[in-house]
């Protein structure tokens, strides 16, 4: 009587430190000031280092391995229930016991995910470190982005060369992407990246069905980029997952900071596939708006950019499927839990912090 009396109050208080450390988290990511100053610039960032001091070094996804393992614990998992049922074994107390197993679970990877990651969903970021404001922009504005950056996109293309140029291996592009961040650091120190893990993704042919170009895992701290992306999209997608693991945890931001990265480096390669990812972002916008004008716009590309435009297309179609859509709604309201209105609009927002960043460096 006394050990269940016992257990029974160490069961509450476990309910009850992961329900106040829970709540205390949540309540800590209202204050975005505080998120910036004590957590986004300071504890993540010696934790985020340490993440990828430890596993940076393998050659494989360590973080890709444990959700394998993670998936194959769930499945045994199902099966015991099941077989559980068959068997008429699955009493009231073992379903209790479950649910009660589940719930601290939640709570448990609830607090986890915020302490090492989550909690970036509600910092300053972007708008505090450049003093941008992401609002609407008009279509004047946008044209004039498309016409600037049209020009320089047929310009950088010409420069890779012709149609039969020989892009670099992936290791190579992740290195192309590590040098623009060592270089961007010396404008903006808060973009320092030290030590690095960028790995392929194992799970490459799942992630292209689903349509994603790339994750990060906020449990190891590693970054890892679906190489199955056209090889000139890929150095934009290795800049963007770097940019969350420097702590930018909304889409946009991690966007514009990849494009930023990306865009200032002296890789030309580098800088066609931000100004590749810019374009096709900004006049899908703009086509929405006056659909003429954007058909202009993709008729004035040379014949490379062209060329490259309906390869990017082609592999969308690729990847196009019934479950897709299903997995991005999913995503959707992931990101509207996380504090992103846009929810996977998010994506489309680089835009609007593009043309804030052409105001304030115009107004200087």
């Amino acid at each position: 009587m006394c050990i269940t009396t016992k257990n029974s109050r160490c069961k509450y208080i476990e309910w009850g430190l992961l329900l106040f450390t829970a709540a205390l988290l949540k309540l800590f990511s209202l204050s975005p000031n505080l998120v910036e100053h004590y957590y986004s610039t300071n504890i993540y960032t010696h934790l985020s280092y340490l993440q990828r001091i430890l596993l940076g070094w393998l050659p494989f996804s360590f973080g890709d391995v444990c959700y394998a393992i993670f998936g194959i614990f769930l499945f045994i998992s199902f099966l015991r229930i099941l077989f559980r049922l068959y068997q008429r074994k699955y009493t009231t107390q073992i379903l209790f016991n479950q649910l009660s197993f589940l719930g601290k679970s939640i709570l448990v990877v609830y607090i986890i995910f915020s302490l090492f990651w989550g909690l970036n969903y509600t910092r300053q970021g972007v708008e505090a470190q450049y003093n941008l404001k992401n609002t609407t922009y008009s279509d004047t504005e946008l044209k004039d982005l498309l016409c600037d950056i049209t020009e320089e996109l047929n310009s950088t293309r010409k420069q890779l060369g012709d149609s039969n140029f020989v892009y670099p291996s992936n290791d190579s592009i992740f290195k192309m992407a590590i040098t623009a961040y060592d270089f961007a650091k010396t404008k903006s120190p808060f973009l320092a990246h030290n030590h690095h893990s960028l790995k392929s993704s194992l799970y490459t042919p799942i992630i292209s069905y689903l349509g994603y170009s790339g994750y990060y895992n906020p449990f190891t701290g590693e970054a890892q980029v679906n190489t199955d992306l056209p090889k000139f999209y890929m150095p934009y997608v290795t800049c963007h997952e770097m940019a969350h693991q420097l702590g930018y945890a909304s889409e946009s931001e991690a966007s514009f900071v990849g494009y930023l990265v990306a865009k200032q480096s002296n890789n030309t390669l580098l800088i066609y596939s931000a100004l590749f990812e810019l374009f096709i972002t900004a006049n899908s916008e703009l086509m929405y708006r006056d659909f003429f004008s954007g058909l202009l716009n993709i008729k004035s590309l040379n014949k490379l950019v062209r060329k490259d435009m309906r390869a990017y297309k082609s592999y969308i179609l690729r990847s196009k499927n019934d479950f897709e859509p299903i997995v991005k709604i999913a995503y959707d309201h992931y990101l509207k839990a996380n504090q992103q209105k846009s929810g996977i609009n998010s994506y489309n927002e680089l835009v609007g912090w593009v043309i804030a960043y052409r105001k304030s460096n115009l107004s200087q």
